[in-house]
């Protein structure tokens, strides 16, 4: 059964309130793994939980357990090495014509499995002038055609300084795209306004957003009018899984993800094998039964609704397609 949250249980955009942690279904709850990376979610995302059911798919994704405890041979702090690719503060450069700003270090939801997880976010910029050496490596690198938006969640930013960010990158003549790697119209799709749409559909750059499923029980009717109102801004969305054990690991679950994307249209992009990020190892899937998983979806849905399979492995040039 479903369990509403009442009114001030749950803080939109801030840590549940104790109360949730008492729920006596939730007796996997680890106090322990809540102190190194704290309990976080929305009032919006916390209302498709059944919070009855301790192997509830999205519950899985969002609470603090034991396992996080465990140490795996293999998993790491930092498992894209991503610190040898820091060039000024919030400006990381792996892949050739692209660059990563992260633009906050903040989400609204504390994804269990996330390769950041341990990353702290205090050399990222939090004014315009402060993004002025990230912005010149950028403008002196004619290379660089894209900027991909990342964080935390960039989308945590207000509009407005957003915006002004992207204004100030749109005059790079040699930077076309501007993509934006987001779970808000997931977690938060009110956060995605009007004046944010209306804002990236005039920018002079070609936009794309990227936003982050994992199972089709986290689309409700108001992420749904989100994605609408951003493809109907022309603004193309993808999204990205991972694959997640007991939560998407199996046919059923990754078919009706791809149908439900599809119906909001937005395009299955990448089914990830998850990152090798320390607290998560009681995630992993390995490749051969992402391999098997993927070829079963592809005889039952069109080419353009499977994922394709990647990992991403530090060093390579491009995610390593499985």
């Amino acid at each position: 059964m479903s369990y509403n949250p009442p009114i001030g249980f749950v803080k939109k955009d801030i840590e549940l309130a104790d109360n949730i942690k008492k729920l006596p279904t939730l007796n996997s709850f680890s106090i322990e793994a809540e102190k190194q990376f704290p309990l976080l979610l929305t009032h919006e995302f916390a209302k498709r939980i059944s919070w009855y059911n301790p192997e509830d798919p999205l519950l899985l994704q969002i609470l603090p357990t034991k396992h996080e405890l465990q140490k795996k041979p293999g998993f790491s702090t930092d498992p894209l090495s991503e610190s040898i690719y820091n060039q000024a503060p919030g400006l990381i450069k792996k892949y050739h014509g692209r660059v990563i700003l992260q633009l906050t270090g903040a989400c609204p939801i504390h994804c269990r499995y996330c390769f950041r997880r341990h990353i702290k976010s205090n050399n990222i910029p939090s004014t315009l002038d402060d993004w002025s050496q990230a912005v010149e490596i950028i403008r002196n690198d004619i290379s660089i055609k894209e900027v991909i938006y990342s964080g935390g969640d960039p989308l945590m930013l207000n509009s407005k300084k957003l915006l002004e960010i992207s204004t100030m990158l749109s005059t790079i003549p040699h930077v076309k795209r501007l993509r934006i790697h987001t779970r808000t119209p997931v977690a938060s799709p009110k956060r995605v306004n009007l004046e944010l749409i209306t804002g990236l559909k005039n920018l002079p750059l070609v936009v794309t957003m990227v936003i982050h499923m994992n199972h089709p029980a986290e689309m409700d009717d108001s992420v749904k009018t989100t994605l609408t109102a951003i493809v109907e801004a022309g603004i193309p969305l993808y999204n990205q899984s991972v694959l997640l054990k007991g939560v998407n690991d199996n046919v059923d679950t990754l078919t009706a993800l791809s149908e439900t994307l599809i119906e909001a249209r937005v395009t299955p992009y990448y089914l990830h094998l998850l990152d090798p990020v320390s607290g998560a190892a009681h995630f992993f899937v390995d490749a051969k039964k992402g391999r098997e998983l993927i070829d079963k979806i592809r005889l039952l849905l069109p080419g353009y609704a499977v994922p394709l399979l990647v990992m991403d492995t530090p060093g390579e040039l491009s995610k390593t397609p499985l």
